[in-house]
């Protein structure tokens, strides 16, 4: 059913790879264009040609839609999204592949746990508080996981109608978060009111908003940017329908927001100014365990990888914790370049303020995160991430 969907929303037209020859051409061109497109050069492995050529013609067109951005986009670091919450398993000789060529898991198997105790680098009060480390001033602490639903094909393979009736499924959910006093809030959609009546023969949509109140949103980091302008996102399907089936909720404090409709259906985050990194972890974790309690919300997992997402890069926990901290010896010519390079032998990323492509705040302020999302606990990831802000400390203090 979902493949027939996929053929009539007319990627085929969209010179999108229908044959084995067409997609090893492609792949061809990406990988000598760039050797390091994990994609392109998975494909032309002989294990996965061999592979390829006992798919029936459904599966091969959904192999080539998991690969169009990275044949699209030659630039690709990973190159390909899985469309639907099965592809780790049906097209498992291409994706393990990838996944191993990225996450170098040796044959591992992800294994889920929030519980902090007996983390390697817990202190031994257990309290992720940065003042330890000498922090004097408040830092911007973030914690977000993607999450898919297992009724839905992935975003890249949904058609209109499915991104509104996900939508639709989710304010059963966002109903229960704003009746519950610790989360209340609001629903800020995009849709408009004549694609909702379309799909859904209802007038109007209750919670759509004006340009000017998304932008506001946007500035103000509550909201995503328009997909439409990404052309990775925009080559996987991703960003197709746009606005369509998209929005967020925010809880009454500001501090805990779902993304609808964006790589994942869902992007699920908890934010705060503060010092101890335990509060936004449990937070979530907390608010996550509430939202699976609904009826009709079940998150897509994989045996193998854990939690589902578009972007293998992403797959097993889908966590990102990050921090916003200052380092000016280390930015004092204007980049991130020497943060960068301090980072990444500790297993930290380094983006701008803004995220991926954004630049670092005028006082030397970077986003900071552990780059390791699967084959690793939760709890291990947060852990991470403060003593990653230790280590890094100490270098910055080096480069005064």
């Amino acid at each position: 059913e979902r493949m027939r969907e996929f053929v009539s929303v007319g990627y085929r037209e969209d010179n999108m790879a229908s044959s084995i020859a067409e997609l090893t051409a492609q792949a061809k061109v990406a990988h000598e264009a760039n050797p390091d497109n994990l994609c392109a050069k998975t494909l032309l492995e002989a294990e996965v040609q061999s592979w390829m050529a006992t798919l029936p013609a459904a599966k091969l067109d959904e192999l080539a839609l998991c690969a169009k951005s990275g044949l699209d986009n030659h630039d690709s670091g990973l190159g390909c999204y899985a469309v639907d919450p099965t592809n780790y398993d049906d097209l498992a000789p291409f994706f393990d592949r990838v996944c191993e060529g990225y996450h170098h898991g040796g044959g591992k198997v992800h294994k889920t746990d929030w519980s902090l105790e007996g983390v390697e680098g817990l202190p031994a009060d257990g309290q992720l508080d940065l003042q330890k480390l000498g922090l004097g001033k408040e830092l911007s602490m973030r914690v977000r996981v993607g999450r898919n639903l297992t009724a839905f094909p992935l975003p890249g393979l949904m058609t209109k109608a499915d991104r509104v009736n996900f939508e639709k499924t989710m304010l059963k959910a966002f109903d229960v978060l704003k009746a519950n006093p610790a989360y209340g809030g609001n629903v800020y959609s995009m849709t408009p009111n004549d694609v909702w009546k379309e799909v859904t023969g209802d007038a109007e949509n209750p919670n759509l908003i004006s340009a000017d109140k998304y932008k506001e949103l946007v500035a103000a980091h509550v909201m995503f940017k328009d997909m439409a302008a990404d052309p990775y996102l925009a080559s996987a399907g991703i960003a197709s329908d746009w606005p369509c089936g998209r929005g967020c909720y925010q809880s009454a404090d500001g501090g805990f927001i779902i993304w609808f409709g964006e790589e994942d259906q869902l992007r699920i985050m908890c934010m705060a100014k503060g010092f101890v990194l335990n509060s936004v972890f449990d937070r979530l974790h907390t608010a996550l365990q509430a939202v699976e309690a609904i009826d009709g919300i079940a998150f897509a997992t994989s045996s193998k990888y854990g939690y589902v997402t578009s972007c293998p890069s992403n797959l097993g926990t889908g966590m990102r914790a990050s921090v916003h901290v200052a380092v000016p010896n280390l930015t004092k010519d204007g980049t991130d370049a020497k943060a960068k390079a301090a980072a990444k032998p500790l297993g930290l990323s380094v983006r701008g303020m803004g995220g991926e492509h954004t630049p670092i705040g005028k006082d030397g302020t970077i986003d900071l995160s552990p780059s390791s999302r699967l084959f690793i606990t939760e709890a291990e990831i947060v852990t991470k991430l403060y003593n990653g802000i230790k280590l890094l400390l100490e270098k910055e203090a080096e480069a005064a």
